[in-house]
């Protein structure tokens, strides 16, 4: 069977197009070992002994030195569409203020959250100003006798916020 041109040229576009749809598995942070983590005791541990057993955390709670959490993700991304999370893994660890383990959480995949941004735009606070505002609003304002001072004696628009 011999294949003529238009067939051929269309079989390699479909190959090539099939192809490009690969699917990319990523693992990202903690590798956990099940034996150190279970080795790791409330009451038993403290800092130092936990980060000489599982290392560094992924990172300490930024309001409360107290929490350790060591989180790991595997994703699956199909071609150029949005990696989605497959499985996570978190582990919580809390001391007390002299240090040692008072507590140690597990959670998962319940923990993520899809944050889609509104029609490419992020809602800010201030004023809403068109384009011919933003081009033509500040004419006659500069040096002005009725400009508004701020309390350094410095001009005040209110848009840029104190100097």
């Amino acid at each position: 069977m011999r294949f003529t041109f238009p067939i051929a040229a269309t079989i390699a576009a479909a190959l090539l197009v099939i192809s490009g749809c690969s699917t990319i598995k990523q693992n990202q942070g903690y590798i956990v070992d099940e034996a150190l983590v279970t080795s790791v005791q409330p009451g038993v541990d403290n800092k130092d002994s936990v980060q000489k057993t599982l290392g560094r955390p992924t990172f300490a709670a930024q309001f409360d030195a107290d929490e350790w959490y060591y989180i790991s993700r595997n994703t699956r991304q199909i071609a150029f569409l949005y990696p989605k999370a497959q499985s996570q893994g978190i582990i919580k660890i809390s001391f007390d203020p002299r240090g040692n383990v008072t507590k140690i959480e597990r959670r998962g995949l319940e923990e993520v959250v899809n944050v889609r941004p509104l029609r490419e735009k992020t809602p800010t606070l201030g004023r809403n100003t068109g384009i011919f505002e933003d081009i033509f609003g500040g004419v006659g304002a500069f040096g002005s006798a009725n400009t508004p001072t701020d309390s350094a004696g410095g001009t005040s628009t209110g848009r840029d916020g104190p100097k």
